[in-house]
């Protein structure tokens, strides 16, 4: 839990809090999308976390990168926002949130996929044929439908 997240549930505990956030979907030169398994929920999803005070969000999607897979993102291209209800979430210990966040996609990167074991299980590489929306954690379930509708489930770029 990042450090204004974890001085936030502190003063308001399990309450709802508005959660910016910054994420990334890697895609390879092979059209695949790397996906963790987190620790929390052993749901699937991609690389993100809460915004620190005063960061950028650009710089937090690429540290969040960094820091849940091991990969340094060398190039960032805007997504979408995810927000509202269906970005509202309960975590499995009972802390509530409103998500606003920010997807990027990253295609460029360097380094070796390594899971943070703090937050990931595994890591690995999917087709987009080979995702599932029930294998998603559900806040970022609308993230993956509308990828799924730009980029269709056959993307090779």
């Amino acid at each position: 839990m990042s450090g204004y997240i974890s001085e936030m549930r502190k003063l308001v505990g399990h309450k709802t809090i508005i959660q910016c956030a910054g994420s990334v979907i890697c895609v390879d030169e092979h059209g695949r999308l790397l996906l963790g398994k987190r620790t929390d929920n052993h749901l699937w999803g991609y690389a993100g976390g809460s915004v620190e005070i005063d960061e950028k969000v650009e710089d937090c999607a690429k540290r969040e990168l960094f820091e849940e897979t091991g990969l340094t993102a060398e190039e960032l291209e805007f997504f979408c926002v995810n927000s509202g209800s269906d970005a509202h979430y309960i975590y499995p210990n009972g802390d509530e949130v409103s998500n606003v966040e920010i997807i990027y996609i990253c295609r460029k990167f360097s380094g070796e996929p390594r899971p943070q074991p703090e937050e990931i299980e595994e890591l690995r590489f999917f087709t987009p044929q080979e995702i599932e929306i029930n294998m998603i954690s559900p806040p970022i379930r609308p993230v993956f439908r509308r990828y799924f509708e730009v980029f269709g489930k056959n993307e090779n770029k």
